[in-house]
């Protein structure tokens, strides 16, 4: 035992001296695997050389991270600032021993696909964010303190660092995700880096990103970590459309611009006899002028009724003069098209007062009292066609189970499940009370149900209802009722505000449909979220 850990509370026993020697402007931290004899559990002690006074902003930033409660960042148990003048009291921070493979570790196999660096850095992402809502820079994120926690999270050792500024948080991100997807230390600060630097990374868009959070001008770089987390979610589809870049010719407004403006054109043309103007595709969209010069109105000569345009070789020719009644183009537009919808409005109000008011005053009439209304005589192959087909009918639940990969062993509610697809939407399946945010408190991303239809079958969208309105929840498909969250695919998303009817993008052919909840709603001095009614819709 070195004079390192000298002066701390005979609670923390050190085992292990663990992780990378954190040199400040201050003075120096050492990291140690500790055991709390009181609560007997592993914890991670980081003690500062000298205590005291040089201590004393690093101490200040722990006690701003022991509000946090984020899976993504180590807890705060305990911190002291000593007093540094030899009497045997240290400066030390008391954090979550997180067990697991470091990022470091991991990465020694090889780079990770992209789904697995897009999970990883989301999730780290998000609780970076957590951190900094509350005016805090974590700093210190490196492969080495970054931990993959067997549950399938992602932890960040040794919380705060020394130091930290949030564009360099950002940029620790970018340097991170660039090593996961390429494998190579090149990016990473402090690695030394390459002359040739890391290898190409096979995806635009998380290039892109690893750029923007990388960046230093003001104009390009990203200004928060929970655009990461975002960017980081929206995973395309495979084998959707790629979507174009958004520009100018691009834009729905401008592409209106130029129709409504060649419209005007070419009736400007059949009044004067001017050529036609060139396709808009030949023009260049960019300068600003020419934009502005479409949106003024046309500025063309007048024309006198009767007459049309002379070029300079012909003489005006006289032509009758057609009296419109002094409508301008537009009025008389709006009595071409607006006068022949209220006449067919006015026919299906008059249809819609026969068929309530006289035909049914001549049924009652015609039926003679006490008479029951002939049976109508239909053969069995007739009711069979015109009895519904099955597919409008919602798909048959065989059962349904809580699905929370993320929790502790014990299920929210699980005996409830079934009230959410009994067909009574009085009674629901509900989450139990989260303290402290919409988010599950910081615990976990999320909780579900996932629903048995018996077998694998076409499914083109769920219906929910729930008694809590505003609750956010994704729609995933899988193979299997159990597994990591990333086994199912998620096929749609959404706010329930009541009843709420999410189609997938295209029909998917599974036997497990899982409904996971991702934010709940404010509840008896907390948060929560309920399933009242689950209703899976088969594709026709």
């Amino acid at each position: 035992m070195t004079s390192t850990i000298t002066g701390l509370p005979d609670r923390y026993r050190p085992l292990e001296e663990v992780g990378p020697v954190e040199r400040t402007e201050t003075g120096v931290i050492h990291s140690w695997r500790a055991k709390d004899r009181v609560l007997n559990r592993d914890v991670a002690v980081r003690v500062h050389e000298p205590g005291g006074p040089a201590a004393r902003t690093w101490i200040t930033r722990a006690l701003t991270a022991g509000g946090l409660a984020t899976p993504a960042l180590a807890m705060v148990y305990d911190a002291s600032e000593g007093n540094g003048d030899g009497s045997g009291s240290a400066a030390y921070v008391v954090n979550e021993w997180i067990e697991g493979q470091t990022l470091a570790e991991r990465l020694e196999s090889g780079a990770m696909d992209e789904r697995e660096a897009r999970t990883v850095l989301r999730r780290l992402a998000e609780g970076v964010a957590e951190a900094h809502r509350v005016g805090l820079a974590v700093g210190g994120l490196s492969p080495e303190t970054v931990v993959l926690r067997p549950n399938g999270l992602v932890g960040l050792r040794a919380v705060p660092a020394a130091t930290g500024t949030v564009h360099e948080d950002i940029a620790a991100l970018g340097a991170l995700l660039e090593y996961c997807l390429t494998g190579s230390r090149a990016g990473v600060p402090g690695s030394g880096g390459t002359p040739s630097g890391p290898p190409p990374i096979a995806q635009p868009d998380l290039a892109a990103l690893v750029r923007r959070a990388r960046s230093t001008e003001p104009g390009t770089r990203l200004a928060s970590a929970a655009a990461i987390a975002a960017l980081l979610a929206e995973r395309p589809r495979s084998g959707a459309t790629p979507v174009r870049g958004r520009d100018e010719s691009d834009s729905g407004w401008l592409r209106r611009l130029r129709e409504h403006r060649d419209t005007r054109q070419e009736q400007t043309q059949r009044v004067t006899g001017a050529p036609a103007a060139p396709p808009a595709d030949d023009r260049d969209h960019d300068e600003h002028d020419d934009v502005a010069r479409r949106l003024e109105p046309d500025t063309l000569p007048p024309v006198p009724r009767g007459r049309t345009a002379a070029t300079p070789a012909e003489e005006p020719v006289d032509e009758p003069v057609i009296d419109d009644g002094g409508f301008s183009p537009a009025r008389r537009k709006l009595l071409v098209v607006g006068l022949p919808l209220v006449a067919l409005l006015i026919v299906i109000a008059l249809a819609y007062w026969v068929g309530t008011n006289v035909l049914s005053v001549a049924g009652d009439v015609d039926e003679v009292p006490g008479s029951a209304p002939p049976a109508p005589s239909t053969s069995p192959a007739a009711e069979e066609s015109a009895a519904p087909s099955s597919g409008g009918a919602p798909a048959v639940i065989a059962e349904g189970a809580v699905f929370d990969p993320f929790g502790d062993g014990d299920p929210d509610n699980p005996r409830d499940v079934p009230a959410s697809y009994d067909g009574d939407p009085a009674t629901a399946w509900s989450t139990v009370t989260y303290r402290g945010s919409a988010e599950f408190g910081g615990l976990k991303p999320g909780i579900g149900v996932v629903y048995d239809l018996g077998s694998a079958q076409p499914v083109a969208g769920v219906s929910l209802t729930t008694t809590t309105p505003g609750i956010s929840v994704e729609v995933r498909t899988g193979d299997a009722p159990d597994g990591d969250l990333e086994t199912f695919p998620v096929a749609t998303a959404g706010t329930v505000d009541g009843t709420a009817e999410l189609a997938f993008a295209e029909p998917v052919t599974t036997q497990y449909v899982l409904v996971w909840m991702t934010g709940l709603v404010p509840a008896d001095d907390g948060f929560a979220g309920a399933l009242a009614e689950v209703a899976v819709t088969p594709a026709t």
